[in-house]
């Protein structure tokens, strides 16, 4: 039996990944310590506990599944990798706020060191990881940000050629890729391929100015989730009819407000507790507006881990959506309501931070 994860020794706590011999075991292992996070621990830790420990957990298993997908290669025939490469997480995982259940998004930097073969060699390797992955119970990723596909598995020097593409198009596509690159974070392989990325990705923020503003006009756009009365807007049709979407009515807005305003002000952090940390103490953000972003973030933190969950072959799911019993609970609902009034404050401030951005425009 597996022993219970400690939040004062979580390099005991993980050990089973490590000793992980096959995709089944590290399966297993998933199973087990997620199992913990959301039974033994959910009422123990902090929403921000919580969400580091999970984040911990996924490190973790990617860590190891590019080990095991490693080995695998070495079996096949394929060799180790030939030149140097490193294993890279965007969105929610980027951020260090993925729950239990999160999908994938990922990508890989290739050294730019010569190899005849090393084109071959990755477009299998990325391949394979993302089946493994797979396997372990974390979904393909809809959009494709995957190491798998070729817009996001590129070597260093075609990356910065793509950043470089990407910047210089404001049009609403480039601009996604380009937000979606912004909260890139290192897993595994050669960190200095990373941190030559970032080198490149934040240079072309200060090449192109109006590449905020870019970012800005995506920022604004989310769902609305409070009506002229103050009510909370809930679903009206489909299985979800009723309840709440929590993830793009509260979580992405409040996420996308601190990149851009993170983006803005050249802070280079993907995490976005840590983007607000950033601003607050640069004083780059009027302290009332900061405040409220904090504290909204939190408790859609505390929201998004609360939504009811599935288990599918003895893994959790979660729509990310609060149900309409969960909306009938009195403090859920006023939690709610008090968080959306704080996100449609700094949703205005931005709106205006975007109008006074468009009227100084050529």
């Amino acid at each position: 039996m597996m022993e219970p994860i400690s939040t004062t020794n979580p390099f005991w706590s993980y050990h089973g990944i490590d000793g992980a011999a096959s995709v089944y075991e590290l399966r297993q292992v998933r199973v087990a310590l997620q199992r913990e996070l959301q039974q033994s621990m959910f009422a123990s830790l902090s929403p921000m506990e919580w969400y580091e420990t999970v984040n911990e957990l996924h490190d973790r298993i990617a860590r190891k599944a590019v080990e095991l997908c490693i080995e695998g290669m070495v079996e096949d025939g394929f060799g180790q990798p030939p030149v140097p490469y490193a294993f890279i997480v965007f969105g929610s995982s980027g951020r260090e706020e993925a729950t239990l259940w999160s999908d994938q998004d990922n990508g890989m930097i290739i050294s730019d060191a010569p190899h005849e073969g090393k084109e071959a060699y990755f477009d299998e390797f990325g391949g394979r990881i993302a089946d493994l992955l797979e396997q372990l119970g974390y979904a393909k990723c809809e959009g494709k940000v995957m190491c798998s596909e070729p817009l996001w598995c590129k070597t260093l020097t075609a990356w910065k050629e793509q950043l470089l593409e990407w910047s210089s198009d404001l049009s609403w596509e480039p601009i996604r890729n380009l937000i979606i690159a912004s909260d890139m974070r290192f897993i595994a392989g050669e960190s200095s391929l990373a941190v030559e990325w970032l080198e490149s990705f934040y240079e072309q923020f200060r090449r192109v100015p109006e590449l905020s503003d870019a970012v800005l006009r995506n920022t604004v756009k989310h769902k609305a989730t409070l009506n002229i009365l103050g009510r909370v807007v809930t679903e009206r049709f489909g299985e979800h009819a009723g309840g709440f979407d929590v993830k793009y009515g509260v979580y992405i807005p409040l996420v996308n407000s601190a990149r851009f305003l993170a983006l803005h002000h050249g802070i280079q952090e993907s995490s976005t507790v840590k983007r607000m940390e950033r601003l607050t103490s640069l004083e780059a953000v009027p302290f009332p507006l900061m405040d409220a972003c904090q504290r909204a973030f939190t408790a859609a933190l505390k929201l998004r881990r609360s939504t009811p969950i599935v288990m599918q072959q003895e893994l959790q799911q979660s729509s990310g959506f609060l149900d309409e019993k969960q909306l009938k609970q009195k403090q859920i609902h006023y939690d709610l309501r008090e968080t959306l009034g704080l996100v449609k404050r700094v949703h205005r401030a931005l709106q205006r931070q975007l109008r006074f951005a468009e009227r100084r425009r050529p």
